[in-house]
């Protein structure tokens, strides 16, 4: 990289700073030129020498013409003195200052083509450097490959190419780095924003970040499917193509890595998914041994907890398998019929919390009663008929909560409010609301007729006399113990969901 500094201490040059702000500016080409307007044929980054031999009679030409090269990006203007000029023009130093130009002037005895060689030189030899470098840096990430199978070695190799190297899992979380002398160039939170956003992209999503001091390159990692790992790398500015070719040789053998590891890990999902069958099943020893045998972290079974069952789509599927594993809590992918479905087996507490966290990625979540953990049969089936039970609003439900919550919390809320207008329609249609009251009152006195008697504040006679009548009216008898049930209940879903008018 060449600045404004390394042409003015090139004494061979003798160029003379009159306007000097902007001496660390890189500088990408030097273009000469005597249009009136140069600036349509420029890229920024130049320095433009000129003789000025259109501009013998400009006054206020200069501020319109500095602009527009400021504009177009120019850094420098190089004017030569001696010829049209002796010196440089006071309305064109005014003018540079004005728009941030620097400015210098270019002496009778220096050709305009030696600044172009020198800076020619000077760029091709910083071209052969960076070749010879990233040449280097690939053979080395090649052989830090070789010589491992985890990322260490790999990542710190691929800090030497800007800076700074981590990868981060699905959730934007550090799995390793950040290494590097840079790693300050890391900013978690952009990091985690840009793997959420690009995570549903799959591997074609790649994206750059440009944080508070620095560029940061995010990459996904692997060769199908969802990626589970993403390489991040660091910048002090825009990184040079030579720096995107070599993180390219970085992510695609990090990638080989990651390809060895996907595979390890799914292996040890048919494992345990097939553990957890086994565990439903009843058979705790053979699960047990088959848990033993992955090369994964052995997820630790409690002696008692419950099932939690997920249904989703496979994308939440996979999220929820994976916020389990990191959860270090056994899941795995059943078959249910025609369906999948994410099973998870956890302590009572860890289930409770799991379950939570599942439904907040999208996932319908039964949690099953406790139960010994050689004895999961139960807790499973319960857990089937809690998923029944959640919706979107609710995507959680708990078997053990509906229990204590009534026979009702497991009803649909139209079908309770259908079975109670039903039931009690003979009562209502009979334009007494005593006997709706007087069906209450007895059966929350557990049938004790004085009871409901001064509850109701009635002779007791008059409630034997109004039971009589309800009895006639729903033809049944109250003695019998199911149609006490079916009372109470209709009773209470009718408080809970009143008739409409």
């Amino acid at each position: 990289m060449v600045t404004m500094a390394d042409l003015f201490e090139e004494h061979r040059l003798g160029l003379h700073p009159v306007v000097d702000q902007r001496r660390d500016d890189l500088i990408r080409w030097v273009a000469t030129s005597e249009l009136p307007d140069p600036s349509p044929f420029l890229e920024g980054g130049e320095v433009l020498l000129t003789t000025g031999l259109e501009t013998r009679s400009w006054r206020r030409q200069w501020d319109p013409y500095v602009r527009r090269l400021a504009d177009a990006g120019v850094v420098a203007i190089g004017f030569a003195v001696g010829m049209t000029h002796d010196t440089t023009p006071d309305g064109l130093t005014r003018a540079c200052r004005k728009h941030r130009v620097d400015l210098f002037e270019v002496p009778r005895a220096t050709a305009f083509v030696a600044i172009s060689r020198l800076l020619a030189d000077v760029l091709q030899r910083e071209q052969e450097s960076a070749e010879r470098t990233a040449l280097e840096t690939q053979r080395a990430l090649v052989q830090a490959t070789l010589r491992e199978e985890d990322t260490a070695a790999l990542l710190a190799e691929t800090a030497r190419i800007g800076g700074m190297a981590a990868v981060v899992g699905s959730d934007g979380a550090l799995v390793a780095g950040p290494v590097g002398p840079a790693i300050a160039y890391f900013d978690a939170d952009a990091v985690a924003t840009a793997v959420a956003r690009m995570r549903p992209q799959g591997m074609r999503a790649a994206t750059a970040l440009t944080a508070p001091d620095a560029v940061l390159l995010v990459h996904p990692l692997g060769v199908r499917g969802r990626p589970g790992r993403y390489l991040v790398t660091g910048y002090a500015g825009r990184p040079t193509q030579m720096q995107r070719s070599t993180v390219t040789t970085a992510v695609a053998l990090m990638s080989l890595i990651e390809v060895r590891h996907l595979s390890r890990r799914d292996a040890d999902r048919r494992l345990r998914g097939r553990a957890v069958e086994l565990l439903l099943s009843g058979d705790l020893r053979t699960a047990t041994v088959l848990l033993g045998a992955g090369s994964g972290v052995r997820p630790k079974l409690p002696r008692t907890g419950a099932v939690l069952r997920c249904r989703g789509t496979r994308g939440r599927l996979d999220d929820g398998l994976e916020l389990a594993e990191s959860a270090a809590a056994l899941a795995g992918l059943v078959k249910r019929g025609e369906t999948r479905e994410l099973v998870v087996v956890g302590g009572a507490v860890q289930a409770r919390q799991l379950a939570g966290r599942l439904g907040e990625v999208g996932l319908r979540v039964g949690v099953g009663q406790t139960a010994r953990v050689d004895d999961l049969s139960a807790s499973d089936e319960t857990a089937g008929h809690a998923l029944e039970q959640t919706t979107p609003a609710a995507p959680v439900a708990s078997w053990e909560e509906r229990v204590h919550r009534g026979v009702l919390s497991l009803v649909d809320d139209d079908r309770a409010a259908a079975f109670a207008a039903t039931y009690l329609a003979p009562l209502e249609q009979a334009d007494d609301a005593a006997l709706t009251e007087t069906l209450a009152a007895y059966l929350r006195h557990h049938g004790s007729l004085l009871q409901a008697a001064e509850d109701l504040g009635v002779h007791r006679n008059t409630v034997r006399n109004r039971l009589d009548r309800i009895e006639a009216l729903l033809d049944r008898s109250l003695a019998d113990p199911q149609v006490r049930v079916d009372a109470w209940v209709a009773l209470q879903a009718r408080r809970r969901w009143p008739r409409k008018a």
